[in-house]
Order: structure tokens, then C-alpha cells, then sequence
């Protein structure tokens, strides 16, 4: 499962503030996306990462990315970093 990943990270971001922040410095490997989350919220990370041709990770829920991070509320993006 994809969520492996961004659970055993050792550097990760969580959150589109963040994870925007790391995909601009060129710090972030990969990137997971909520489905259900807003498009508003997501756009910009979701356009960056196919400029910047970083992966990209959709996820179901934002329930179950905020879980994989070890966060106890839902997150609309997270990043694994270098």
C-alpha cells in the first residue's frame, strides 16, 4: 500500500501549506493527495507537481492520510522529503 510510504517516512510534511513550501525548494519526493478534499485547497500543490514532474499519490480520504501521517485530524496534502 502507497500509505506505507508517507507512515515510515523519516522527513515528511503534512498539510498543503508545507507541502507546497517543500514541493517550490525541490525537497519533496512524493506527493499524497486526499480525494475528498477540497479542490480549492489542493489545486496549487496538484499543478506544481506536474511541473516540477514529482510524483504524485491520490489517496481516498483525508481521514486516512491524516492516520498514515500520525496525525489525529483529516490532512488534504502530505510529502515525503529528501
Amino acid at each position: 500500500m502507497s500509505l506505507e510510504e508517507i507512515k515510515n517516512a523519516q522527513k515528511k510534511t503534512v498539510g498543503t501549506k508545507q507541502t507546497l513550501k517543500a514541493v517550490k525548494k525541490g525537497t519533496a519526493k512524493k506527493v499524497f493527495v486526499a480525494e475528498d478534499a477540497e479542490a480549492h485547497v489542493t489545486a496549487d500543490v496538484i499543478k506544481l507537481c506536474k511541473e516540477k514532474d514529482i510524483p504524485l499519490v491520490r489517496v481516498p480520504s483525508m481521514k486516512e492520510l491524516g492516520k498514515a501521517c500520525d496525525i489525529k485530524v483529516g490532512a488534504a496534502t502530505a510529502a515525503v522529503l529528501e
